[in-house]
Parts: structure tokens; sequence; C-alpha cells
């Protein structure tokens, strides 16, 4: 049964990831992208500290490093997508973001050596392939700089996912949690401040979006994601959240009316039969690679 928690927890994740991105398109309307970080990952850590203030002497060395590393992964990943962003489009930026499905197995196995399911390797694909269709309505056309800076946050999501699989087995997840949030609106703030962006002005009409993605899209949502990952891999963890790309499309029809298009509902059920093909146990499938 705690196996099955984990999975619908990450599925919730997905859910919220995926409408996160109609929050940022709302919130990029009143802020830059390095305002919205530096907002989102404060207002997350505050939160949580003021939760947890009382248990911050059980903080250890071991601790404080492991969701430190979290933290700067997780803002690599943001800065890394924001920027690229700039030189690339956004149909692309997502796309190939969501390559981190791919790139979790193998740090398994590179790092730890970890054997690979023949079928996680064919899910991922499967699914990488549907996550195209979703996001790529265009010619992709060549190879960019800022596909190069995306691709680099794709690693940096995949990184986080990964580690995150491999500390909450030892850590408790408060403390991972706050700590990953405190570093990563630290960063924020000083690239903003580095790059010379001005303070945000905070206005009740302008700040719904934000509080969405700071409470819910970065707070709840990482929460939800580090339990969850006691009671799954992180292959089927990296598959599962990359359903985001789905709920994605599917909140911009529901709130933003985009139009959807047969390529988007044919990959929409590509990333279906990406996360069956992981889950089902299917005979001859489950053979393993070392």
């Amino acid at each position: 049964m705690n196996k099955y928690l984990g999975k619908i927890g990450l599925v919730i994740v997905a859910v919220i990831w995926g409408s996160g991105f109609v929050a940022s398109a709302l919130a990029l309307e009143h802020y830059s992208p390095y305002q919205i970080l530096a907002l989102r990952f404060t207002l997350a850590f505050v939160v949580w500290l003021l939760i947890n203030i009382r248990k911050l002497k059980k903080f250890s060395f071991t601790t404080m490093w492991r969701g430190s590393l979290l933290g700067v992964f997780l803002f690599l990943a943001f800065a890394f997508q924001t920027v690229g962003l700039q030189y690339t489009t956004p149909s692309k930026n997502a796309f190939l973001t969501a390559v981190n499905v791919v790139i979790v197995p193998f740090l398994g196995y590179l790092i730890f050596k970890k054997k690979l399911p023949v079928k996680n390797i064919i899910g991922s694909f499967i699914t990488l392939i549907g996550i195209a269709m979703l996001s790529l309505t265009q010619a992709v056309g060549s190879v960019n700089f800022g596909d190069v800076l995306t691709l680099i946050c794709a690693v940096f999501f995949a990184l986080q996912i990964f580690s995150t699989d491999y500390f909450v087995k030892e850590e408790e997840t408060w403390a991972l949690m706050l700590l990953q949030m405190g570093v990563a609106a630290v960063l924020s703030w000083l690239t903003l401040f580095i790059t010379k962006g001005d303070v945000p002005t905070l206005q009740v009409t302008t700040m719904m979006p934000v509080l969405y993605l700071g409470l819910v899209s970065t707070l709840l949502a990482y929460f939800i994601q580090t339990i969850s990952q006691k009671k799954t891999t992180s292959s089927e963890a990296a598959i599962i959240l990359s359903t985001e790309a789905f709920f994605g499309m599917i909140s911009s029809v529901i709130i933003l009316n985009e139009h959807i298009s047969i390529n988007m509902l044919f990959g929409a059920i590509l990333i279906f039969v990406g996360i069956l093909v992981v889950e089902l146990e299917i005979k001859g499938w489950s053979t393993q690679r070392s």
C-alpha cells in the first residue's frame, strides 16, 4: 500500500507542477523570472521555517550538507531553465527540461552501478517521445545556446530527483525541505542582485500567482515529492513527475483557453503508455542490464 501511496503522491505533484505553468505565465506579467524565483523560494522557506522552528536544534552536519546540496541542484535547475528560455522557444525549453526522465536511471547506473531494467529504459524513451509531441508544435530546427543551457537544467533536475531518492532514506523530510528551500532562496536573491534586478514590489493584485507558486507549487509540491520518494525509486519518480507536461497542457486549455491539437493528444497517450511500460510486469521486459 505504501508503494502506491508514493506513486499517488507523485501524481499529485505532477498535477500541481502542471498547473504551475499557468501560474508562472500569469506571474511573468508583473515580475521578472529571477524575481519570481526569489519570491517563491523565500515564501516557501519562511512558512516552512515557522512550522518547524522548534526542531532546528536537531540539525546534524550531514543533514545540513545534504539539504544544502539539494538546494543548489534545485536553484541551478531553475536558473539554467530561466536563462535558457531567453535564447530558445518555450516549447523546446519545456521538452528539453523533460529529458531528465531519461537521465535519472542512467545516473543510478553511473554513480551506484545500479542495474537498469530494460522496461524502465523503454518506458523513459516512450515518455520522452510523448513529451516531444506535447511540447514541440513546430519544427525543432538546429540546436542553439538556449537549448544547451536547458539540457544542463535537465541534468540538475535529474540530480535533484536522484539525490532526493538517496537522501530521504536516512534524513527527516522537514529538514531536507527547509535547507533545500533556504539555499535556493539565498542563491535566487544573490542572482537577482548580481544581475542588477530590482527588488520586487509586492501588491495583492499581482501576488496571487506568486503565492500559488511559493506555497503550492514549491512548498507543498516538494514536500509531497520528498515523502513520496521514500516509497518509490528515482526512475519511477522521474517518469511519473514527467506527466506534469500533460497536466500543464490540461491547465492551459482549461484556464488560458489554449487550443488542443491531435499531436498533443497523441503525446499525452504516449506519456501514459510509457508509465504503464514501467509499472506493469511484462514478461521478458524486466531483464536488467549490468
